[in-house]
């Protein structure tokens, strides 16, 4: 293969999330063969990202702008904060169009496996907003794991100070899934959420 530069640039794509080093090879050789059109713009992009994006001093969001693009978009619903893990969950609930309101990124979720502690989730900045008041309701989306459900109950407690309403999302039967191939945990939260017809 090429030099030390081919070889450096295979290794960092290889640490991107989906890229082993079969795809990361693949991905070099499409940059280096058209590196005016493919690799130098990317460069620029990768350079201009991380001169200006930064964690929302607010919500956690990455923006270059403090506060970010959905902290100060007046058309959404102020009164609502959606509590999310990580800034790809509030993405991906963004690419959905599910929710009007505003955001918490937390940073994590409590764990003894991987030793994260309260303190190292990023809680004071939403006790600071809940404190100012205007906030009706908080909607913890956090994932249907052991370390989601333990987040949710340590947030709750929390929370409970406040005049909020706290809520959770839903957890269960997704659309299109087979009760077959489901785990117990899931079919467990999909009898529980059980609604009326």
């Amino acid at each position: 293969m090429g030099g030390p530069e081919v070889e450096r640039l295979i290794e960092l794509l290889a640490k991107l999330p989906g890229l082993g080093p079969r795809s990361a090879r693949r991905a070099a050789l499409r940059l280096l063969q058209q590196p005016e059109t493919r690799m130098l713009p990317l460069a620029v992009a990768l350079a201009e990202a991380a001169r200006a994006v930064r964690p929302c001093g607010q919500c956690g969001n990455l923006d270059s702008r403090d506060p970010c693009t959905i902290c100060a978009d007046h058309n959404r619903d102020h009164t609502l904060v959606c509590v999310v893990e990580g800034v790809g969950d509030l993405w991906a609930l963004e690419r959905a169009h599910v929710h009007r309101g505003l955001y918490h990124v937390l940073g994590g979720t409590l764990s003894a496996l991987a030793g994260t502690r309260p303190e190292d989730l990023n809680v004071a900045p939403l006790l600071a907003r809940l404190a100012e008041g205007g906030v009706a309701e908080v909607i913890l989306a956090l994932g249907a794991t052991v370390d989601g459900a333990t987040t949710a109950h340590w947030l709750t407690e929390r929370l409970q100070p406040f005049e909020v309403t706290i809520s959770r999302i839903a957890h269960g039967m997704p659309i299109g899934g087979a009760l077959d191939v489901l785990d117990d945990g899931t079919l467990a939260a999909a009898l529980r959420a059980r609604r009326p017809l």
